[in-house]
């Protein structure tokens, strides 16, 4: 399994961003992340610059995102939907982005705070994260009155 250290997804992300503003080839995973930075243009001047983002150490700023940590959430959801993996997960995230307003990207904003309350009660407990638990979270958000 793959698995990249802090510095290697940062230096993913900026990358990426580089290639966005040069008109770089990309690789897939590249365009799909691509497409979420465009979509957060307050982390921009973050992914400008790479030593900075490495250094950074967002457990010291209480209240701010960590944008690594976001976009690869993105990056997660957007994998999960494309091969219904926790099963059921595509249609849940689907309904979810018909109910909101703001689509597809307010429902993985929303489908974020599933997931993290997963991982969440995953650590707590000791035990593997629950995925359909995770999934009837997010199905229960998309059929909210």
């Amino acid at each position: 399994m793959f698995q990249p250290s802090q510095a290697d997804v940062r230096r993913f992300f900026c990358g990426v961003r580089s290639k966005m503003q040069t008109q770089a080839p990309m690789e897939a995973i590249e365009t799909l992340a691509s497409l979420w930075i465009a979509e957060h243009p307050e982390y921009f001047a973050e992914l400008d610059d790479v030593e900075a983002a490495i250094a950074r150490n967002y457990d010291l700023e209480p209240g701010r995102t960590n944008p690594f940590l976001h976009l690869s959430m993105h990056l997660s959801i957007s994998e999960q939907c494309s091969i219904d993996q926790p099963r059921g997960i595509r249609q849940a995230v689907e309904l979810l982005a018909k109910r909101l307003d703001g689509g597809l990207h307010a429902a993985h904003h929303v489908t974020m705070e599933c997931l993290g309350q997963m991982l969440a009660d995953s650590q707590r407990s000791g035990l593997p994260p629950d995925g359909a638990s995770y999934v009837a979270a997010v199905q229960r958000r998309a059929t909210r009155d």
